[in-house]
């Protein structure tokens, strides 16, 4: 049970590597964009968990991690932020490769909008519960500088690709929250958050990702860009 965190990065993430090879997805041409843009994301995430976990926002059960640990969380725990994020970039570049997934500009046009407000007053409420509070508010924000400041013409394919990717959440994230255990490998401080739980799981994780997952997106297509020439002249 102590390598259990470290088989559901592993499970995760060895088919997607395995496929970024295939010679209709060539994925691996994109290794250098998006691993320069997980580091970049990754530290931020990291510092945020090591904070929280510190304050005891959430914690971890060490029956089910390794015992290495790196700024109070086990090293199980720095590799979500490198495997999680891979599949979730890979697939939405599978996605792109193979689908035309775009909302209308006008539909866009409003619903961003509205739904960053939404967040923005859902974590100003709950201002007292940290997890809630630094959740809504951040991806709020994010949505509206994705959208007005870096003018992501991308956003409505990877908000599509996030909520096809919601089935693998639930079931990476059942299993870290416990829903299949006897005891969680995550468990949380149920008030530093809504207290609404989908099946184990806080609602809170599943806006947490759709943060994570736009910002690995983000800087995954700046740097795509700035090495697109590079690799078109070689």
């Amino acid at each position: 049970m102590k390598s259990l965190y470290l088989w559901v990065n592993f499970l995760a993430v060895v088919i997607p590597f395995i496929f970024s090879f295939h010679p209709k997805l060539q994925f691996y041409k994109n290794f250098k964009a998006f691993f320069l843009a997980n580091l970049l994301v990754a530290v931020a995430f990291i510092v945020w968990d090591s904070i929280f976990t510190n304050m005891k926002v959430w914690g971890f059960n060490p029956d089910y991690v390794s015992g290495w640990y790196f700024l109070e969380l086990p090293i199980e725990e720095i590799l979500f932020f490198i495997c999680i994020p891979f599949c979730c970039v890979y697939t939405y570049h599978c996605l792109t490769v193979f689908y035309k997934l775009q909302w209308s500009q006008r539909f866009e046009s409003y619903f961003v909008p509205l739904i960053a407000v939404i967040f923005l007053i859902v974590g100003i409420a709950n201002y007292s519960r940290l997890y809630t509070a630094s959740t809504f508010i951040s991806l709020g924000i994010a949505l509206l500088a994705l959208k007005y400041i870096a003018r992501a013409p991308w956003l409505s394919q990877a908000s599509i690709s996030y909520l096809i990717l919601l089935l693998p959440f639930f079931i990476v994230n059942g299993v870290l929250t416990g829903a299949w255990l006897p005891s969680p490998v995550v468990w949380y401080d149920d008030t530093e958050n809504l207290g609404i739980r989908l099946l184990t799981i806080p609602i809170e994780d599943m806006f947490y990702g759709f943060e994570l997952i736009l910002l690995n997106i983000f800087l995954y297509e700046v740097f795509k860009n700035k090495f697109a020439p590079q690799a078109a002249h070689s």
